[in-house]
């Protein structure tokens, strides 16, 4: 039984408590945490709350501490629970810089324990689907590809850490981490970037960005924004091949070629668990936690999220948000 402490019980770690309700041979033991709902949902939970991570290590022994705090807190929670040799899956971005995560990761090693960074979207249907064609080499080598996320201004946070740029990295590293995180795992590492930004002069932060990464013979393009404008939330990607095209419509990811009909994929998820936050209910969580406990049974690294991955692209983000 892989026993597990939750640090932070608010919007992600209420996620992942109901997702290892659906993984087997696996328990959570407590919650760490000092606010209302971090109190509050323990009491539901039926869990004991402690304070600090050291505390709740000495008396539960968990195999594993999951970080679900907000992002200016994760380096020091990673750190203290990786320091008491624990392995930890921690919460996307794992810091705002790439020296903070080399030092986590490094922290890791030295103590013979690995670090999950949560990356969600790579654990999709979607995503698994696009990574199976440019595998097979189906349609050919990639020539273009665009990424979308966009979403309105996250109004319900204003005032809050979401909004300080010191604590949460604004749009890059909320929204278009997921989007670079995908393209450097499947493309590597660009050899080229550049970007663009508009809006937001009165409000201190740049509302939009579209960053162009270049490679050889492939370009993508990547947008992410906080518009101000009510739209609706919008995640969609399409990928050109040398003989075909590959497009997420936010909905169905369909291949298109010459001389065929379209094809629609199957990204039906067999199990959908509620979220309680703004994301409908879903398998992505459920994949991604189960594939980290099987990592931490084996004592392996996951080779979905790896160091290298991390570091490239928490340096292009740093880059962008100076």
């Amino acid at each position: 039984m892989t026993r597990i402490g939750i640090v932070g019980a608010g919007g992600m770690g209420t996620v992942h408590h109901s997702n290892y309700a659906h993984i087997p041979d696996c328990q959570v033991v407590a919650v760490v945490g000092a606010s209302d709902k971090d109190r509050e949902n323990a009491a539901a939970w039926g869990l004991p709350l402690y304070a600090t991570i050291a505390e709740m290590a000495a008396a539960e022994d968990p195999d594993v501490v999951d970080v679900c705090t907000p992002t200016f807190l994760h380096k020091s929670h990673a750190s203290e629970a990786l320091s008491l040799g624990k392995n930890v899956i921690l919460e996307k971005p794992c810091a705002l810089t790439k020296a903070d995560a080399a030092a986590l990761f490094d922290l890791a090693k030295a103590k013979g324990v690995h670090l999950y960074v949560a990356q969600v979207v790579q654990f999709t249907p979607e995503i698994a689907v696009l990574r199976q064609v440019l595998d097979s080499g189906v349609y050919g080598k990639p020539l273009d590809a665009v990424f979308e996320r966009l979403s309105a201004c996250p109004k319900w946070a204003q005032g809050g850490w979401l909004f300080d740029k010191t604590k949460s990295g604004l749009v890059p590293f909320d929204l278009h981490i997921h989007d670079l995180d995908v393209i450097v795992s499947l493309f590597g590492k660009p050899k080229t970037v550049s970007y663009t930004t508009c809006g937001g002069a009165d409000k201190g932060y740049a509302e939009q960005y579209r960053f162009t990464y270049g490679y050889d013979g492939l370009n993508v393009v990547g947008e992410a924004a906080w518009f101000n404008a009510d739209i609706p939330f919008t995640a969609r990607w399409r990928v050109y091949f040398e003989d075909g095209m590959l497009i997420n419509d936010g909905q169905t990811v369909t291949g298109y070629r010459f001389g065929e009909a379209p094809q629609v994929f199957d990204t039906e998820e067999k199990v959908k668990i509620p979220t309680g936050i703004n994301v409908p209910p879903t398998g992505w969580y459920l994949t991604e936690l189960t594939h980290f406990l099987d990592c931490i049974r084996a004592g392996e690294a996951t080779p979905r999220v790896t160091r290298e991955q991390v570091l490239n692209v928490l340096e292009i983000l740093e880059a962008a948000i100076q």
